[in-house]
């Protein structure tokens, strides 16, 4: 076996290579390429979250609570073994639960020389529900002080919903926290007793009077004698990519979610299915040009039989005279596969300013770069299997 290309022999196999039909080849398998890494591009882009906080594609946590109907007296709350259902479902992450406060709370402020005092409600929920992260979220029963974080929602209420028409001056977070609540707690057959509280948070996620859990199992075993009461609201971290069956499950069990977050999970899902069907696409387009290329090997193949048959009574190795081709094909598949990945790097600048709008892009690019690298050994490795294939056959016949 020779061991280096010759130029003679080169040349005389070179004239039967169709350069149109490389050409096409190519030209289909950029097209092709291009369509399933710009799919895989935009499919991890939009599953991206690159913010840190009041995220609209975050991990979804979605607040849960069972239908009301009419008129009711009697506690409506989840059993056990529902609690124990949804934790088993393949769309659910983690679940927490809230703990109502089962004791009269009234809370009081003064703002501006106008002391307003309502009565309240406060819940807890597992810290690793929390959005936020106050460093004074602890409860020491001696201190009493009662540290709060309170929805967003709530704030945006009183600025543009009460404060305006009644004449109070409208407040930021930040001012928010510095005034000084107090809280008066009352149980049956107990004395009023009073807590100094302040806000050291505002949550986009829990739309309650969150107080942490500590507070909470020492405030209702003290004024309520920790009578275990059913579980009224879930907060669940559920799969984005699983809405569909999640909703379903709920709508079966007549649960209702709290928020529009279900709605985030319904278009992350929908842009998976796009880049899904975009990269399907591709791999139809890919898998025609492979083709386009293999039946273009047997032609060319073909029509330089009797060259290679001369070749190989020379003394030529029929895997000597393959690793033409195969330089050929190996040469232009790379080829595709860079120009293929600059093309998907251009398109992905089209789509980036809108995902960054929404929180999301700037995925990494190693699962795009490996699978261009993964696509061009193994549609190497085929086509040069089917050469050396075609090209044995040519040598046992010859």
């Amino acid at each position: 076996m020779k061991s280096k290309f010759q130029p003679a022999v080169w040349g005389l196999l070179r004239q039967n290579i169709s350069r149109t039909q490389m050409a096409g080849y190519a030209l289909a398998n950029i097209v092709g390429l291009s369509v399933v890494l710009i799919g895989i591009l935009f499919y991890c882009d939009s599953q991206n979250d690159k913010s840190h906080e009041d995220k609209f594609f975050s991990d979804d946590y979605v607040v849960l609570s069972k239908r009301v109907d009419g008129i009711g007296f009697t506690p409506t709350g989840f059993s056990e073994e529902e609690i124990d259902s949804l934790g088993s479902q393949p769309w659910v992450r983690k679940v927490g639960r809230f703990t109502a406060s089962q004791f009269a709370v009234r809370g009081a402020v003064n703002i501006g020389g106008m002391e307003l005092s309502t009565y309240l409600f406060c819940e807890s929920v597992p810290d690793e529900f929390f959005d936020v992260k106050p460093t004074k979220w602890k409860f020491d029963p001696e201190e009493k002080f009662v540290p709060i974080v309170l929805s967003k929602d709530y704030l945006t209420l009183y600025n543009f919903g009460f404060a305006i028409p009644q004449g109070l001056p409208q407040v930021s977070e930040e001012l928010v926290g510095d005034i000084p609540i107090e809280l008066r707690l009352t149980g049956e057959g107990m004395q009023p007793e009073y807590f100094e509280a302040e806000v050291v948070g505002f949550s986009s996620r829990l739309n309650t009077i969150a107080v942490p859990q500590s507070f909470m199992d020492w405030a209702n075993k003290r004024y309520a004698g920790g009578e275990t009461q059913p579980t009224s609201r879930l907060i669940a971290k559920v799969d984005r990519l699983e809405s569909a069956e999640m909703d379903k499950y709920l709508e079966a069990r007549s649960i209702e979610v709290a928020g529009d977050k279900q709605e985030a999970g319904k278009i992350s899902k929908f842009l998976g299915v796009v880049s899904t069907v975009v990269a399907a696409n591709g791999v139809v387009i890919c898998a025609l040009a492979i083709f386009i290329l293999v039946l273009s090997i047997f032609l060319l193949l073909q029509k330089s039989r009797d060259k290679l048959r001369n070749l190989m009574l020379l003394g030529y190795h029929p895997l000597y005279v393959a690793r033409y081709y195969e330089a050929v094909v190996v040469a232009t598949n790379v080829a595709v596969t860079l120009l293929s990945l600059a093309v998907a790097f251009v398109v992905r600048e089209s789509w980036r300013g809108g995902l960054e709008d929404l929180g999301l892009g700037q995925a990494s690019l190693l699962p795009v770069v490996s699978f261009a690298l993964a696509y061009v050994v193994g549609v190497t490795f085929f086509d040069i299997f089917v050469i050396r294939s075609r090209m044995l056959s040519i040598w046992k016949d010859a």
